[in-house]
């Protein structure tokens, strides 16, 4: 009885979710199967068979692996330096990481367009300390591309660190230093197995949108180094071709959904290791 009224109190929220989010995806699923001829997986078999497709699928992949890598290896010591702060300096560094997720992708990704032009920010010091001759191509890269998601992302990558490191036990890799363990030991052997829940969200929750981008690339890369978002976008607004669209939305959404589900596969080995 009792659960069934809490599941009456969810009915709102799932009849919302349903209307607006579940319904809309099974139209755009849908229609990435259907053809004039009835059912067909003919929009699938022709995405993956041209090279043009395979080779914008392996870079999202590509940039949306090395956007996580790049934001797990900052994100890693700054929440642990994040648990060992108290009072004011902890208070700046929340207000530095999340002040930051109240601007929108838009501001934060023209920023960082405007740092790599030729006449940018970081072009100007390069030649003014001396390290090079003329501005050094940076805009329209695919290093550009990871190092302004990786920071436009940073914040997802950091919070579920810190919560694990929060909760850690500060004295056990001291404990395991006095049993004789190098620094290393240490890290491989206590620290690192305690704190992967952590790194398993946050590197789920920076892939998923990572792999899903649309805004960044547009104004970093631009149309010379197309992502699935992209060629979503494109399919839609100037091809108008609708299945080719959906087909690609689906085979994002699949991606998307596979890292979600391994990811709490993961954590739930790591939980029951633990």
């Amino acid at each position: 009885m009792r659960g069934e009224r809490i599941f009456l109190l969810a009915v709102p929220a799932l009849g919302f979710l349903l209307i607006v989010y579940a319904v809309p995806l099974a139209m755009l699923l849908a229609k990435s199967v259907q053809t004039p001829a009835g059912f067909s997986l003919s929009e699938y078999a022709s995405f993956f068979a041209d090279e043009y497709n395979i080779r914008v699928l392996s870079r999202t992949l590509r940039v949306a692996g090395l956007t996580t890598l790049l934001a797990l290896l900052i994100a890693y010591p700054t929440a642990f330096a994040m648990s060992r702060a108290k009072g004011p300096m902890l208070t700046v560094f929340l207000v530095a990481l999340v002040l930051p997720m109240s601007l929108g992708v838009v501001v934060k990704a023209f920023a960082w367009s405007i740092l790599f032009r030729a006449n940018g920010f970081l072009n100007s010091t390069l030649q003014w300390i001396g390290l090079t001759e003329k501005p050094v191509r940076m805009l329209f890269t695919e290093t550009a591309l990871v190092v302004g998601a990786a920071n436009v992302f940073l914040p997802f990558m950091v919070l579920p660190i810190y919560a694990v490191v929060r909760q850690m036990d500060s004295r056990l890799p001291d404990a395991a230093a006095s049993l004789g363990a190098t620094p290393l030991f240490r890290f491989f052997h206590v620290t690192l197995p305690l704190t992967l829940p952590g790194v398993v969200a946050g590197s789920a929750f920076t892939f998923s949108m990572a792999i899903s981008m649309y805004v960044i690339p547009s104004l970093i890369v631009g149309e010379r180094q197309q992502t699935l978002s992209m060629l979503i976008a494109r399919s839609f607004l100037y091809l108008r071709n609708e299945p080719l669209g959906s087909t690609i939305s689906a085979v994002l959404l699949a991606i998307a959904v596979f890292v979600v589900v391994f990811s709490s596969w993961l954590a739930r080995r790591l939980g029951a290791r633990q």
